[in-house]
C-alpha cells in the first residue's frame, strides 16, 4: 500500500456530510429591473452551505414563505421527497413560483453537498453550452423596420435565435384595424400603461383592479376582431422585419393580445410565408381544443407552456397534438427535475422544448442545468440583454454569462454560483419590499394538516 490517509483525503471532498445536512432558515431579497421584479432566495443549512433559489417575476414570495415550516430540519438532498411534500402548494403561472424556487435551492444544496454540478445528478448532459434566444420587447415600435434594426443588433451580439412581439398593441391606434364592442378599445388604451420600476402600493392596487376589469378578459370573451386592414398591417410589420434580418435566422413571435382563436388562425395563415420559429400563447393554454384547431389550421409551429405547472398538465396538449413546441418556465413548471420530465414527455410525442426565462441568473442557471440534461431542447429565453448589471448579481461565473448567444454549462457544484453580490442586490432592491436577507422567523411555526387523503 502506498501513500497515506492524508494523501487520500486530499482527493475527497470533506466540506459536507450530506447525510447530516439540515435546512435551518430561508430568507429573501426582492429586486427590480432584471428586467422584472424577482424575489431571490437563500436556503441555509447547519453545515454552512447555502442554496440559491428564486420566486418567479411578479409573484409574491409568500408562495415560498409558506413552505418554510414544511422543509425546516429536513435534509435538502432528499429533493424528490421534499418536492412531493410541497408541490400541492404550487399552482399555474406565478403561483408555481414558491415551490419551483425552493426546489431549485434544494438541487443547489445537493450539488454543493456532493461536489457535482446539478446536470450530472439528472443523468448527465446532452450539450456543453446552451443556446439563448434573445427576446426583444416592442417598446412602442409601431413599424417593422425599427424592430428589424433592433433584432439585427441582437444578431451582431452573436444571437442565433430571436423573438419579438406582434399583435393588438401595434395596431390599436390605427383606424379600421380592429373592431370590438364600442368603448372597449378605449378602455384598453387608457389602462395599458406599464407601471414604473418601483410602483407604489396604490399603483399596484390600481393595476390589479384594472386588470380584472380589462386585461383579465380571456381571449374568447373580448370579442376583439382584427379586420382585413389590421391583418395587412401586421403582415407588413413582419415582412419589414424579415427584410432587415433576412430569412435564415429563426424568429418567434409572442404577445398577440386577447383575440379569439378564429382571428388567430387568420393571422397565422397570413404569417406562414415568413418562416417563423413559432407563434406563442395565441390563446390561453387551458383551451386544448382551440390549440388543436389552431395547430391543424396553420403550418407555422404553435407554442405555449410558460404558465403551466407540473408535467401532467402538459399532457392534454401533447396527447391531442395541440402544439409543436412546449415552452415551460423553470419557476412555474415545478423546478429543475420537473422541467426535465416535461421535456422528456414531450419528446415521446415528437415535440421539442424551448424554455421561457425572464428572471435573474439564479433561475437562468437552473434552467441551463435542466435543459443541458434534456435531449429535445431548442433554446432558452434571455430577456435581460439590456440590463448591464444582470451578470453582477452572482459571482464565480464567466462574464458576460451570455457570450455570443450561448451560456457554457457550469462545472462547479450545484448551480455553479459562488456567491450572490449583496452590493449589487442592495442597489436594486424593491422600494416596496426593501429588506435584504431579513429574518423570516415568523413563518417557522406555520402549520396545517396538509394530507390530501383520509
Amino acid at each position: 500500500m502506498t501513500g497515506s490517509t492524508d494523501d487520500a483525503l486530499a482527493h475527497v471532498s470533506t466540506y459536507s456530510a450530506p447525510s447530516d445536512l439540515k435546512i435551518t432558515d430561508i430568507r429573501f431579497a426582492d429586486i427590480v429591473g432584471a428586467p422584472m421584479q424577482c424575489s431571490l432566495m437563500k436556503v441555509y443549512t447547519n453545515q454552512g452551505l447555502v442554496g440559491y433559489g428564486e420566486v418567479r417575476d411578479g409573484a409574491s414570495k409568500t408562495y415560498a414563505l409558506m413552505l418554510k415550516s414544511r422543509v425546516l430540519g429536513e435534509n435538502p438532498c432528499q429533493v424528490d421527497k421534499l418536492f412531493r411534500r410541497i408541490k400541492q402548494f404550487g399552482g399555474h403561472a406565478r403561483q408555481g413560483g414558491g415551490v419551483s424556487g425552493v426546489e431549485i435551492a434544494l438541487w443547489d444544496l445537493a450539488g454543493k453537498a456532493y461536489g457535482v454540478p446539478i446536470y450530472q445528478m439528472l443523468g448527465g448532459k446532452f450539450r456543453s453550452r446552451v443556446r439563448m434566444y434573445c427576446d426583444t420587447d416592442n417598446n412602442g415600435r409601431t413599424d417593422g423596420a425599427s424592430m428589424g434594426e433592433a433584432l439585427k443588433r441582437r444578431m451582431e451580439l452573436g444571437y442565433t435565435f430571436l423573438k419579438m412581439d406582434l399583435g393588438v398593441s401595434i395596431i390599436i391606434d390605427q383606424p379600421g384595424a380592429l373592431s370590438a364592442p364600442l368603448g372597449f378599445l378605449d378602455e384598453l388604451r387608457g389602462h395599458s400603461r406599464r407601471l414604473g420600476p418601483n410602483p407604489t402600493a396604490e399603483e399596484r392596487r390600481w393595476q390589479r383592479n384594472r386588470a380584472y376589469d380589462v386585461f383579465n378578459v380571456a381571449h374568447p370573451f373580448t370579442h376583439i376582431h382584427v379586420t382585413e386592414h389590421g391583418l395587412d398591417l401586421l403582415e407588413q410589420y413582419v415582412a419589414d422585419v424579415r427584410s432587415v434580418i433576412g430569412y435564415e435566422v429563426p424568429l418567434a413571435i409572442d404577445h398577440f393580445g386577447h383575440i379569439g382563436v378564429d382571428d388567430c388562425i387568420k393571422l397565422a395563415r397570413r404569417l406562414e410565408r415568413y418562416n417563423l420559429a413559432w407563434l406563442e400563447d395565441m390563446v390561453p393554454w387551458q383551451l386544448t381544443a382551440q390549440y388543436v384547431k389552431l395547430s391543424a389550421a396553420s403550418t407555422t409551429p404553435i407554442c405555449t407552456g410558460e404558465d403551466i405547472y407540473l408535467k401532467e398538465n402538459f399532457r392534454p396538449l401533447l396527447e391531442n397534438h395541440g402544439v409543436s413546441v412546449i415552452h415551460p418556465d423553470i419557476l412555474t413548471s415545478g423546478g429543475i427535475l420537473e422541467n426535465k420530465k416535461i421535456g422528456d414527455m414531450a419528446e415521446e410525442y415528437g415535440v421539442s422544448m424551448a424554455v421561457h426565462m425572464a428572471e435573474s441568473p439564479i433561475a437562468c442557471l437552473a434552467a441551463v442545468h435542466s435543459v443541458a440534461a434534456t435531449n429535445n431542447f431548442i433554446a432558452l429565453e434571455y430577456h435581460s440583454v439590456d440590463v448591464p448589471w444582470w451578470d453582477d448579481i452572482v459571482s464565480g461565473l464567466p462574464k458576460p454569462l451570455v457570450n455570443q448567444g450561448y451560456i457554457e454549462v457550469p462545472e462547479r457544484p450545484g448551480l455553479g454560483i459562488e456567491a450572490l453580490n449583496d452590493e449589487v442586490i442592495r442597489e436594486h432592491l424593491s422600494s416596496t419590499v426593501p429588506g435584504l436577507w431579513e429574518s423570516t422567523s415568523q413563518w417557522d411555526g406555520e402549520w396545517s394538516n396538509d394530507r390530501l387523503w383520509s
